[in-house]
């Protein structure tokens, strides 16, 4: 049985997201939490709220026990891009792209 969660349209780079994501692949849950926790990456606490939404999803719809819970799958994806433009010299202007991210996440029983 899996349970899943996703966060769509987080605003962070999906490749600073992944840097944190690698780090709790495959893990159980409860050692996950502890690992976010310790974490100090912007996405830690994004990732952290995730990880509890599921395990919330996986014990009310389901009625998994919290604490035989794994991650089995967790993955991000690359949102929008938000264009935004700063004025540099001689009337130039630059791109600044704000990428977004679309974070999926995975529970199931060991």
């Amino acid at each position: 049985m899996q349970a899943k969660a996703v966060a769509k349209y987080v605003r962070i780079a999906p490749r600073k997201a992944r840097l944190v994501v690698d780090l709790i692949r495959g893990k159980e849950v409860g050692e996950a939490i502890a690992i976010l926790r310790h974490t100090p990456k912007a996405a830690s606490p994004i990732l952290e709220k995730l990880l509890n939404s599921a395990i919330a999803n996986a014990e009310h719809n389901y009625s998994l026990d919290p604490n035989s819970l794994k991650i089995s799958e967790v993955y991000v994806d690359q949102g929008p891009t938000i264009k935004r433009f700063r004025p540099r010299a001689m009337g130039r202007a630059s791109r600044i792209n704000k990428r977004t991210s679309h974070i999926t996440l995975v529970v199931s029983e060991k």
